[in-house]
């Protein structure tokens, strides 16, 4: 049995001290934002219960699908690197990044630049890039651009739709079980500022090449959505924020784990949602069904 964690939206905290020229752009309404809500909803001690849990169930991967930060400030990438450092390195952890993680155009290209080596294929390709891992292939996306202010939208860029048939087709054949990571979900009916510009399109190609599962982040709550596919339906699962405080509208803090075996034609393929439970103060299983199988 192989069994992969997947934990999103990491919103590291506490935030460091912003240059003031760095909140001349989006990054002011942001902050503001920061200083008023979200720094009451990210917390670090959460995050340190959620990775305390995943290590002591050693994950044979771990994927993170984006959002490791806030506003994009200079200071806030080295922090990211050292948390994926905490969870592993670059061979047993792949990242894909948020829209958070490129929040303004002058540091969209700091996720690549500091955290490369979690989001590169093992032939040292960018995105979509793919990293085999046991019975798995991990097909990893960038929805990641800036946008303008009060908007969270995403889309995929520099030519990853038009690549991502064919990987899934080849991947087919090689009769892999196939993870596409992507931080914005791909379904429909999202909220306009928030979507996947592109789901559609997404979408189809996924129903025609088929894939084994679909992990994303972005919305701070879990859930399990189903896309039709080429061999039957394609479970589309998203995570809590990896830091989020109970008491607010969002799911407090948790992860999944996926427990995958069986054979190409006969996955199996288990979720475990892990998550805070009020009761004991400690994160705990929240529930557990087959998603394949």
């Amino acid at each position: 049995m192989f069994i992969l964690a997947h934990l999103s939206d990491i919103h590291l905290a506490p935030l460091p001290r912003p240059n003031p020229l760095e909140l001349m752009s989006k990054r002011g309404l942001g902050y503001i934002n920061w200083l008023r809500k979200r720094r009451k909803i990210h917390r670090a001690d959460m995050l340190a219960k959620v990775v305390a849990d995943l290590k002591s169930h050693a994950p044979d991967h771990t994927a993170v699908t984006g959002d490791l930060v806030n506003l994009s400030l200079t200071g806030e990438f080295a922090p990211a690197r050292a948390f994926l450092e905490r969870l592993g390195d670059p061979n047993a952890v792949t990242a894909v990044p948020g829209n958070h993680d490129a929040y303004v155009r002058a540091a969209a290209h700091f996720a690549l630049r500091d955290w490369g080596e979690y989001m590169r294929g093992d032939a040292g390709e960018g995105f979509p890039f793919v990293r085999r891992r046991g019975p798995l292939a991990l097909i990893g996306l960038s929805s990641s651009l800036p946008t303008l202010p009060l908007a969270a939208t995403g889309r995929l860029h520099g030519g990853q739709l038009a690549q991502l048939g064919g990987l899934l087709e080849k991947l087919g054949h090689e009769q892999a079980f196939r993870v596409v990571l992507i931080h914005h979900p791909p379904v429909e009916g999202d909220n306009y500022f928030r979507r996947l510009k592109d789901a559609a399109a997404v979408r189809d190609v996924l129903q025609r090449h088929g894939a084994e599962l679909v992990l994303h982040g972005h919305h701070h709550v879990g859930s399990v959505t189903w896309l039709p596919g080429l061999q039957g339906r394609i479970p589309v699962v998203g995570v809590p924020s990896a830091s989020g405080a109970p008491g607010h509208h969002d799911d407090p803090a948790g992860y999944n784990l996926y427990e995958i075996d069986g054979a190409p034609g006969a996955w199996r393929c288990t979720l475990v949602a892990r998550g805070w439970d009020d009761g004991d103060g400690r994160i705990g299983e929240v529930e557990r069904h087959p998603l394949l199988g």
